[in-house]
Formats: structure tokens, C-alpha cells, sequence
């Protein structure tokens, strides 16, 4: 029986050394990935568009504005995005970086085609898989070629960011599940902003991020475990995250569980208007202020053209346990 219990504790012991041995050497796991022909413009029109995405309907100053300017962001201003907001996650905290132009901790160094593969492909600088936290991998050429030529002109703020700070389960998932993702097909060149229920899909899963946060995920890996649009999705209190966290409501037109199923267009767009009403929220209600018309009753349509998903997620704000 010792020598049977022995043998199975040298095993196991191996075993465990053997994992954490593959873990270990795939930390530095690197990736490949086209590099897409984007070239930022200094053409007036297209910065104008590329601020436009950035306040607006995209959202980055919710992310990668540091904690400082949150007033600022909440009143839907424009802000720096020197990153360094985080987030605690089972595998570990994650920040955002620094979007400047800073040549040491910002992206001032980077061609325009690696932060356009960063975005469109999901593999960073440096070759690692990014954690699919931002939605623009079929965002359309001239919209991804607006938004970096936008960054270009931010001014440097210097602001080192550490992104990752992994626990052993970070580690694991890092080395065996986080993988880069990339666009579903070819994605487009140009899209034209109009009220149409096609142009309200583009905006809604590729710049805003409906999808993303409207569905449940497993905040191990990213990856999608709900029906789209359905909600449930746990996300941290904006102001409170040690002690509270926001769950995402059904916007689908379930009649009976939809949290929208009885807004008209109109109330619809003026929900857009009146900015966050819930403070803990993490909805970016301070940049979608800024939303034209014209994309925010195109969400509204095309939310109206998914599929009704009976799911009651329960109160939007609870207390961690």
C-alpha cells in the first residue's frame, strides 16, 4: 500500500512539474498575424471622424482614460487615454494602456499597422494574444484608418502601465486558452452612417460593443457562454467595484424579459441624452451622450431584428458577497 501511495504522489508531482514547466515556457507564446494596409491620415475629415468613434459610439475613454478624469468622461468630454484603469478578473488585474503619442509608455513608437493588427487581429506589439476586451475586428477600413489617425494626434502623456498581472490561474488560461481573435470575414472598406437596421449591426457589434457586454462570458477566457444580447453578463461597479457589480439587462425583444421591449425610438435615443442615471453602472453612458441620432436609431432597429431570448438576469445592481 506505501509503495502504491508513493508511486502515485511521485506521479502526480511529475505531472504537476511537468504542467507548470509547459505553463511557464508558453507565457512567451507569440503569435502571428497580418498586418493590415491602414495608414493614418492627416487629412481633417478623417481625425474629425476618428474623434468622433473614440468619444462617441467606441467608447475608449471609458477604458483607457486614468482614474483622474472620470468626471470628465462621465460629462462625455474629451480626455486624455493614458490608460491604466483596471480590471480584477479571476485570472488576475488587468489595466488598460497608454493610447498617447509618448514614445516611452504610449504608443508613439508603434507603426500604424501594428496597432491596426491590435485591433483588427488581436495580437499586441509584441506578439502576444490580447484578452478580448474590445469588439473592432470587422470595424470597416476607413473607420479603423479614422481612429488611428485620431490617436496620432493625442498629445504624449508619459504613464507606465503594467497590463497584465496574472495569478496561477492567469498563467493557466494564458497559456492554453487566451487566444487572438480576428475578424469573422473579410471586413469592410467603407460603410456609409444611416439609420438602416445593417448599419445598426456594424455599429452595435463592431464599434459599441452591444454584444460584448449585453451577453453572459466567462471572465476567464472572454469567450461568449450566453445567447447574444440576452444579458447576465457580472461586470464591476464603476464607482464601487470592492463591493458592488453591475448585471447586464436583456435588450432583446423578449416580451417578457426584455428591459427594452416597450421603449419606442424615441425614448430610445433620449435614454442615449439624459447620460448615467445609476451610478455604479458600467454602462459608458458619458460617451454614448455624444452618439449621433442617426447610429443610436440604428442600434435601436437592428436590436428590434434579434433573436427574443427569454432570460430574466434579475436586479441590474447587487452586493459582492
Amino acid at each position: 500500500m506505501r509503495k502504491i501511495l508513493k508511486w502515485t504522489g511521485i506521479i502526480i508531482l511529475v505531472l504537476l512539474v511537468g504542467l507548470t514547466t509547459v505553463v511557464f515556457f508558453m507565457q512567451g507564446k507569440k503569435y502571428d498575424a497580418p498586418f493590415p494596409n491602414i495608414h493614418a491620415s492627416v487629412d481633417s475629415a478623417v481625425i474629425a471622424r476618428g474623434r468622433y468613434l473614440v468619444s462617441g459610439p467606441a467608447h475608449c475613454a471609458d477604458c483607457h482614460a486614468p482614474a483622474s478624469e472620470y468626471q470628465h468622461v462621465l460629462a462625455g468630454e474629451i480626455v486624455n487615454l493614458a490608460g491604466g484603469k483596471q480590471f480584477k478578473l479571476p485570472i488576475g488585474t488587468m489595466r488598460t494602456p497608454n493610447l498617447t503619442s509618448d514614445k516611452e509608455t504610449g504608443m508613439g513608437n508603434w507603426p500604424d499597422s501594428v496597432i491596426a493588427r491590435s485591433l483588427r487581429y488581436g495580437v499586441g506589439y509584441d506578439g502576444r494574444a490580447l484578452f478580448a476586451f474590445m469588439p473592432f475586428q470587422n470595424m470597416s477600413d476607413e473607420d479603423l484608418t479614422a481612429v488611428i489617425s485620431y490617436l496620432r494626434t493625442l498629445p504624449p502623456v508619459k504613464n507606465a502601465v503594467q497590463v497584465r498581472s496574472l495569478n496561477p490561474m492567469g498563467y493557466m488560461a494564458k497559456a492554453f486558452f487566451i487566444r487572438p481573435i480576428g475578424p469573422d470575414g473579410t471586413p469592410p472598406k467603407h460603410l456609409t452612417p444611416d439609420t438602416t437596421v445593417q448599419y445598426g449591426e456594424y455599429v452595435a457589434n463592431n464599434i459599441s460593443n452591444c454584444r460584448g457586454c449585453h451577453t453572459n462570458r466567462d471572465l476567464k477566457t472572454g469567450a461568449f457562454t450566453g445567447k447574444f444580447f440576452a444579458g447576465g453578463f457580472h461586470l464591476e461597479s464603476a464607482v464601487d467595484p470592492e463591493h458592488f457589480e453591475c448585471v447586464t439587462p436583456n435588450i432583446s425583444p423578449d416580451p417578457k424579459t426584455g428591459h427594452i421591449k416597450a421603449w419606442s425610438e424615441d425614448i430610445f435615443v433620449k435614454r442615449f441624452r439624459q447620460g448615467k442615471l445609476i451610478p455604479h453602472s458600467a454602462m459608458p453612458w458619458g460617451p454614448f451622450k455624444n452618439m449621433s441620432d442617426v447610429e443610436i436609431k440604428a442600434i435601436y432597429k437592428f436590436l428590434q431584428t434579434v433573436p427574443a431570448v427569454e432570460n430574466d438576469p434579475g436586479p441590474v445592481l447587487l452586493a459582492k458577497k
